[in-house]
């Protein structure tokens, strides 16, 4: 086990300059199994180096793909072909990765092969009934632990069948994950989805050749995906993860005197609630150079110190920014009046709980919180109403950690977190480059 490496705080500095955030974390998982799948060699720049993206690549080397660095985010992968991938010698270990996990289960369970995943106690503890369910219709078998966890061994379909499955959950994994099955199965698979989810699965399925369409209908859409295309080698340049880019923003718009932009931000419309919400509760955001970068929209933002009311954020939003309530609550806890998050009950089952996990750090830091078992309120302190001073415990998730030290920026009193070392599995580097804007850190021993 990774050692534990505490982090503490000290609020007072004004953040300024452009803040190099990583490479979005859902497009490069997404690019490296793409292009695992595809003929040829496809060329990815921008590539998030970080934990669970590395576990990806880790994995379809294990397939049977030759995957290689060439230098910082600049990856090449020689793909094997649509139902190419080779029955792996070893166990598949996806450390943190929830999506990494179940893009790759999706994506073999419609080959002739035999794989064991696993991955660290967090994505144990993570339910895969979500995907075991649409992928075993394709004639795929699975083992897992009771209750349908990791580890777990999948038994490809030798003899795949088509599946038309209706998303009972707004969930761009269990989506991928069908869609990605599909690929190796005759006929079509449809996928119906009711709400709108991120779709960079189809956007990237389409620049890689597939045949892939969707029809909008009714908020939802129906998506038809033709097997057994030749998948095309292509080359990628990965956007800034919005996800990312929301920490070292959000910090601006809560520290005194701050200034910070993102260049080439990702802003696919299926994921920009955050943004949408941030502008509702007066924040300073400007958005310019907007362009189309390898089928993606993105943007240069540059967010400012800002004074945030409290708002209701509709409940339909939360598919288009489910990983940044975290930081929304730190937000919430600087703005004047009531922030109410509802249908986040998805919150529940990430890395940790979050909801939980953020209720009891603000509460130890001053804020006030309410939770329910799908939703959350913030009641606002104001600008300089966050006390600080304590210690708030990461629960080994990413998001929760960065959340907390962007906090501690502008509270009263410093604020510690226990351990920051699981924010590598997304954002590795993210201490240096809070540094580099002006953040002022002081770094523990365990």
């Amino acid at each position: 086990m990774e050692q534990q490496r505490p982090l503490t705080v000290r609020p007072g500095n004004a953040l300024k300059g452009v803040a190099k955030v990583p490479g979005d974390k859902s497009i490069s998982h997404r690019a490296i199994i793409l292009g695992a799948m595809s003929v040829g060699e496809t060329r990815i720049s921008g590539l998030l180096e970080g934990d669970d993206v590395l576990a990806t690549a880790r994995a379809a080397e294990l397939f049977g793909a030759e995957v290689n660095r060439i230098a910082g985010g600049e990856w090449s992968i020689h793909g094997l072909g649509t139902g190419g991938f080779f029955e792996p010698l070893d166990v598949i270990d996806c450390g943190n990765s929830g999506t990494g996990a179940r893009l790759l289960i999706g994506t073999i369970s419609t080959m002739n092969l035999a794989a064991t995943f696993t991955g660290d106690h967090s994505l144990r503890s993570r339910p895969m009934r979500r995907i075991v369910e649409p992928l075993a219709r394709f004639g795929a078998q699975f083992h897992g632990r009771s209750g349908n966890y990791l580890p777990m061994t999948i038994r490809g379909a030798s003899e795949p069948v088509p599946v038309r499955y209706d998303l009972p959950v707004a969930s761009a994994q269990v989506k991928s994950a069908v869609l990605l099955a599909g690929l190796n199965a005759p006929g079509q698979t449809i996928v119906l989805e009711r709400w709108p989810t991120r779709d960079h699965t189809e956007r990237m399925l389409e620049s890689f050749g597939a045949s892939i369409k969707a029809d909008r209908r009714n908020g939802g859409s129906e998506i038809i995906l033709d097997g057994y295309p030749e998948l095309t080698a292509q080359a990628i340049t990965v956007p800034r993860d919005p996800s990312s880019a929301a920490f070292p923003l959000a910090a601006a718009l809560i520290t005194p005197g701050s200034e910070v932009r993102v260049n080439g931000v990702g802003v696919n419309p299926t994921r920009i609630g955050l943004f949408d919400t941030l502008r509702e509760m007066g924040a300073d955001l400007e958005f310019v150079n907007s362009r189309i970068v390898g089928g993606e929209p993105v943007a240069d933002i540059t967010a400012r110190h800002s004074g945030l009311s409290g708002v209701e954020v509709p409940p339909e939003r939360a598919v288009t920014m489910i990983d940044e309530y975290p930081i929304l609550s730190v937000l919430a806890a600087f703005a004047e009046g009531k922030t109410l998050m509802r249908g986040i009950k998805e919150l529940r089952v990430k890395e940790t709980d979050r909801i939980d996990a953020m209720a009891k750090g603000l509460r130890s830091c001053g804020a006030e919180v309410e939770e329910q078992a799908d939703q959350m309120a913030v009641h606002g302190q104001g600008p300089e109403g966050v006390i600080g001073g304590a210690t708030c415990e990461s629960k080994m998730d990413h998001r929760i950690a960065m959340s907390f030290i962007c906090l501690g920026l502008a509270a009263r009193s410093p604020v510690s977190v226990d351990d920051t070392s699981s924010i590598s599995t997304s954002f590795p580097g993210f201490s240096e480059l809070m540094a580099g804007l002006g953040a002022e850190f002081q770094q523990c021993g365990s």
